[in-house]
This record gives C-alpha cells, sequence and structure tokens, in this order.
C-alpha cells in the first residue's frame, strides 16, 4: 500500500532539508519525483534520479509555470504534489517585526502554498494527494514566533478547505506539522536543548527516518480515507509538559499538586 510505482510527484523545496528527504524516498518507492527550488538544484536532481525545474514559491506564475512544466518533464498528469517550501525566520515579537520579514515569511510560508492549491489540481489526475509541510508552530505559541505561527497556522486552515473543495474528484489534500528537525533551519544547540526539555521522545526529528516516511504514507493508498487533516510529528511537543521540563522547574518529574 505504501508502493508509488508509476506515481509522479512534484515536490517544492526539494533539494534539502525535509524537501529532498521526501524526494529520495518516494524514488525509492518507485516515484518519478520533479524536485523544485529557487536555487539550482540541477546536480542534485541528477544525483537522486530526479528532475528539476526552478520554482520562487512567493511568486504565483512561478509555480503556475513549475506546475505545468512538471508535467511535461513527467509526461502526464502529476500523483502527488509536495508544498514543502519555506523559511523558519523566528525571534521578534510582534512589535519588533520589520514590514519586510512579515512579508518575505508570509509570501513563502502562506502564499506559496495558497498558489500551490490555486494551480495543483488542474495538474493533478483525480484521486491524487496535496501534501503541505506546516509546523507544530501551528498549534503551539512561543514568543517571538508569531509571524511564522500564523503563516503556518494558514496552512493548516488552506489544506482544510481544499480538502472540501476537491473531495469530489478524489484528491486528498492534508499537511504534516514537524517539530524541530535535523536541518539547517532547526539545529542550533537552543533547539537542541528545546526538544530535549519540551518533547515526549526528548530529541530532534531525523528528516528521512522520521519526518519523509509521513509523507510517503499521505501520498500512497495506504492513506486513501484522509484528508483535511493537520499531523502533529513533532515527538510529542504539543502533547503536554514533559518530565524533564518538570524535572526543571519544580524539581519532581511527576504533576505538582497536593497528595
Amino acid at each position: 500500500m505504501f508502493d508509488l510505482e508509476n506515481k509522479k510527484a512534484f515536490i517544492t523545496g526539494g533539494s534539502s532539508g525535509i524537501g529532498r528527504a521526501i524526494a529520495e524516498l518516494f524514488i525509492a518507492n518507485g516515484a518519478r519525483v520533479v524536485i523544485a527550488d529557487i536555487v539550482d538544484a540541477t546536480a542534485i536532481a541528477d544525483q537522486i534520479g530526479a528532475h528539476y525545474l526552478p520554482c520562487n514559491v512567493a511568486d504565483e506564475t512561478s509555480v503556475a509555470n513549475a506546475l505545468a512544466g512538471a508535467e511535461d518533464a513527467l509526461n502526464g498528469k502529476l500523483d502527488i504534489v509536495v508544498l514543502n517550501a519555506g523559511v523558519g525566520d523566528i525571534g521578534p515579537t510582534f512589535e519588533q517585526t520589520d514590514q519586510a520579514l512579515i512579508e518575505k515569511i508570509t509570501s513563502i510560508n502562506q502564499w506559496g502554498v495558497l498558489y500551490g492549491l490555486k494551480y495543483a489540481p488542474e495538474h493533478l489526475n483525480d484521486g491524487g494527494a496535496i501534501i503541505a509541510t506546516s509546523s507544530m508552530a501551528s498549534k503551539l505559541s512561543m514568543p517571538g514566533s508569531g509571524v511564522y505561527s500564523a503563516a503556518k497556522a494558514a496552512v493548516n486552515s488552506m489544506v482544510s478547505m481544499a480538502a472540501m473543495e476537491l473531495g469530489q474528484r478524489g484528491i486528498r489534500v492534508n499537511s504534516v506539522c514537524p517539530g524541530y528537525v535535523d536541518t539547517a533551519l532547526g539545529n542550533s544547540p537552543e533547539e537542541r536543548r528545546t526538544t530535549q526539555m519540551l518533547t515526549a521522545l526528548a530529541r530532534h526529528a531525523d528528516p528521512a527516518e522520521d519526518i519523509a516516511p509521513v509523507f510517503l504514507f499521505l501520498g500512497s493508498d495506504a492513506s486513501r480515507y484522509i484528508t483535511g487533516q493537520a499531523i502533529s510529528v513533532d515527538g510529542g511537543m504539543h502533547s503536554g509538559y514533559s518530565g524533564a521540563l518538570l524535572q526543571l522547574v519544580t524539581g519532581s518529574n511527576g504533576a505538582p499538586g497536593g497528595h
């Protein structure tokens, strides 16, 4: 049920990190893949056995052209579209965030998915799948991540709406909400300390072993009755207070209270 033999897939932000891990896993399971990225990924595509197309997800025309180009490159309509490209700029509070950063985060993380949802359906076979990369920040509030969190929450909302709009064609639309992942966007000592203290599993996610398989599941027939979902893949960060955090705050790894 996880076989992608003869499936055609398009992945934005496919040259590195989560996107590359998805592309490699899809190819390993039989899919033909186009990776689309703002950077020249020709050499990477050749290395992993994919096609490369340039795409700036913040530009509507670029997204439309890349999706049309993917259909041409793969000689037929697509079966899976992964809207993965994003930026992880966080830190400033709302008061401190300048307009340039607001526009950068929103145009890439939110509009990039919106444009994908707008133009992907005409290039998708009925029964296909669209998967967007969201974030655990769409469900959890951390000071200094307001603009980023808002954009990722919008991704979940758009996915839910697109699932309703495309359901009659059998097209499933879901988002994946990772926590901190071992990539260039989330690998600082502070971020690693955060996962150790705040997640049930007490570690970062590995893009190839922990995140990409969820995209494989959502792109395959194994998930044929799942749509409109924002699936948390965050090591349990959203579930509550970890024992490590309680130990740090209270001196005990159990819930405080009277006995």
